[in-house]
């Protein structure tokens, strides 16, 4: 009973409790439900230690669902020696005909699958990475936090026909004229200087936000590929920072049409038969590096040049880099040229260019050398 190689454990996980389900490797083994757990660490331990002296020659392979919870339980169970798997949602078969969805179902569902190896199982980063990533996700959150509130502000104004009269809006000759309005009824007025501090507020907020991303990202183990793909054309430190953050080592794609595929940059298809049918991006995998990406793509527009911030970043750099970066401006520039005469729309010219943006990102990354990560540290940070 046993003597099993592998015992294949699914968790439905949630905020207060774990649906647990498992399957022997057998040949015609069926799933069985172990029950409800607390979603706590010590009830976690505690059920791989009852699978442990249940099954002590088993090695035991734990899947879950990529969700809001986070990467904790893969982070735990993998400190614990055990084999953990995190799955894409999106990714895992669906029958068409299954109607009913419960979490026990779920937790069965997830071990039959991983015996069958029919799941996707997805990149984990590191704690430290993951810290990295929540901080230029904060960033960005309130850059849209500011955006939002000069709308607010914008809206007041149109809504009683007070127009500026300048160029630059936002500047701080804008800020003062905006200082020293006076609305028609008293109550506009204190709607207006409330959103002035709002402003002002999330100005500072975003000041802090921007100096602690550039300190924690100087001292990040994935900074040496940060700086060395800040020598492309539109990839200054937010964008590189946040592309980093979110796909993390990219030299695990062995080819850049699997890094394109992965972020959702490659035309979707229905072909059958004789019939070959190509329709717009397929937008998988990290819809912020994505976007990030298409920022970055739009400053091909214009010719090929090496414009003194550019060339501020690319000091230092080896010549190998700079001749990527230059060999991937010559190349993007003129295709989104030979693109835009073709008649192709802006915007498809601009996710054109986005991808193969990442092609050379990826070059560049694999020639940046980088100490691997020592195993027995990385166990060392997850906390008891």
């Amino acid at each position: 009973m046993n003597k099993h190689n592998i015992l294949f454990i699914g968790l439905d996980t949630h905020k207060e409790f774990v649906e647990v389900a498992y399957i022997e490797d057998q040949r015609g083994a069926k799933p069985v439900h172990f029950g409800r757990i607390s979603s706590a660490k010590v009830a976690i331990k505690k059920l791989a230690r009852q699978f442990e002296s249940k099954y002590p020659s088993a090695t035991l392979h734990f899947v879950y669902e990529a969700g809001p919870c986070g990467y904790w339980i893969y982070r735990l169970l993998t400190s614990l020696g055990h084999c953990c798997y995190v799955v894409a949602p999106s990714l895992i078969p669906k029958k068409p005909g299954d109607k009913v969805k419960t979490d026990k179902r779920d937790a069965l569902n997830l071990a039959k699958l991983l015996k069958s190896e029919d799941l996707t199982a997805i990149y984990v980063p590191e704690s430290e990475d993951e810290a990295v990533r929540d901080l230029s996700r904060a960033r960005e959150t309130a850059m849209k936090d500011l955006k939002d509130a000069k709308y607010q502000l914008k809206a007041l104004l149109l809504r009683n026909n007070i127009n500026y009269s300048g160029t630059a809006n936002w500047s701080l000759k804008h800020l003062r004229w905006l200082t020293e309005l006076i609305l028609p009824h008293p109550a506009q007025h204190i709607v207006l200087q409330e959103y002035l501090q709002t402003i002002n507020e999330r100005i500072a907020r975003l000041k802090r936000l921007d100096n602690e991303l550039e300190h924690h990202v100087r001292n990040w183990r994935y900074y040496p590929v940060v700086k060395a793909i800040q020598a492309m054309r539109g990839v200054r430190l937010l964008v590189a920072t946040g592309v980093i953050a979110e796909l993390g080592d990219l030299t695990r794609f062995d080819h850049p049409r699997k890094l394109m595929s992965y972020l959702g940059l490659v035309s979707s298809e229905h072909s059958s038969g004789g019939k070959q049918r190509q329709g717009s991006i397929t937008k998988c995998g990290n819809g912020r590096a994505r976007r990030l990406l298409v920022e970055g793509a739009h400053s091909y527009r214009y010719q090929a040049n090496i414009s003194t911030d550019l060339q501020k970043r690319q000091e230092g750099l080896p010549k190998e880099i700079i001749d990527i970066a230059w060999q991937a401006q010559l190349r993007l520039c003129r295709r989104y040229q030979r693109l835009i005469f073709k008649g192709k729309h802006y915007n498809v010219a601009v996710t054109a260019i986005a991808r193969e943006m990442i092609a050379y990102i990826w070059a560049i990354s694999r020639e940046v050398v980088l100490t691997p990560v020592n195993p027995k540290l990385r166990i060392a940070r997850v906390p008891a």
